[in-house]
């Protein structure tokens, strides 16, 4: 029998937010697979090792997933790492790949998923906490109240209708357009703030669009929300 491929989400950094079930299929699957070159060295293994200490122990398959523009060479890289998974799951076993965050928000690992799918492998997704609740969390504010809407936005990706819509937004992958993305937030009238690095060791809290810095890093989350008065209940 053939192997089951899980995408098993471990949060945005902080290992106690790493769920039970992530935890479990770790401790009892051999095989572990990251998103990286040198497995030891990517960020889920860094956060999941120091919940399961014996993952050092597991056998580690470092999957590349490029974080490119070339969509030909992407593609390329992941037939690779499918093919890579499919190796494993041809001999009985499981593979466990780890994402950051959860698996069902701009994960790469859905591009695997798809590949694999579609040749008829079995796939099971492990949610974890998606780094935008965990950045407003450690914000100390909600996303969303009463009716408001709420949009989730992969910026990098978006042009000058960034906030065109009425509600409240996240703003994933930034970090590449952090200033022209500021500007857009001042215009907005929203109430900016974003935290870098959510639950790990550099974890940087920003509370309005002037503070965060051009050169964010790659794992900065924004969030902008209208002004409007607290609803009475």
């Amino acid at each position: 029998m053939k192997g089951t491929a899980y995408g098993v989400g471990v949060g945005p950094g902080d290992p106690e937010l790493m769920t039970l079930k992530a935890v479990r299929l770790i401790r009892e699957n051999r095989v572990i697979a990251v998103p990286g070159t040198v497995a030891e060295e990517t960020a889920a293994y860094r956060i999941a090792v120091q919940a399961v200490p014996e993952l050092a122990e597991k056998e580690l398959l470092p999957i590349q997933m490029p974080m490119i523009r070339d969509r030909q060479r992407m593609q390329d890289e992941h037939r690779k790492g499918a093919e890579a998974l499919k190796a494993r799951l041809d001999q009985g076993e499981n593979v466990v790949f780890l994402t950051l965050g959860d698996p069902t928000v701009y994960c790469t690992f859905s591009y695997l998923q798809h590949l694999l799918e579609a040749d008829g492998y079995r796939v099971e997704l492990v949610s974890g906490v998606p780094s935008f609740c965990a950045a407003a969390a450690r914000l100390g504010q909600s996303l969303a109240e009463w009716d408001e809407p709420l949009h989730i936005l992969p910026a990098a990706h978006k042009t000058g209708d960034l906030l065109e819509l009425e509600g409240n937004y996240v703003l994933m992958k930034s970090a590449s357009r952090m200033k022209e993305v500021k500007a857009l937030l001042k215009a907005s009238g929203r109430r900016v703030s974003a935290v870098m690095n959510c639950g790990m060791e550099n974890e940087a809290v920003y509370r309005s669009a002037d503070e965060i810095p051009d050169d964010a890093g790659y794992f900065s989350l924004v969030i902008a929300k209208e002004q409007r008065p607290v609803p009475v209940p």
